[in-house]
């Protein structure tokens, strides 16, 4: 994936960042609730399309927010996948 076609792809996402974090880029949003209990069955959620996508994000857990970090592992880094995964986690937390 080219520079263009990867900002092509991270515009088309509302409200993520593209963080680096120990030299990997991640895509990184953080989600809002009104308690816990919503905060855990959104990241539940994530879990179920991660396990179907084969493709897992790392979660961050706490009262009221969950922040959710997209990138590709076993490419040290971010590839289409990891944008798909991306919309696909603001389709879930919209309910859809």
């Amino acid at each position: 994936m080219d520079l263009t076609e990867e900002d092509g792809l991270f515009g088309a996402l509302s409200g993520w960042s593209r963080e680096p974090e120990s030299g990997v880029r991640k895509l990184v949003k953080t989600y809002r609730f009104s308690n816990f209990v919503e905060a855990i069955q959104f990241a539940n959620d994530v879990k179920d399309i991660s396990e179907k996508e084969n493709h897992h994000p790392s979660l961050l857990i706490e009262w009221g927010r969950v922040t959710v970090s997209w990138w590709t592992h076993t490419a040290g880094g971010l590839r289409r996948n990891d944008y798909i995964m991306a919309a696909k986690t603001d389709l879930v937390y919209a309910g859809e």
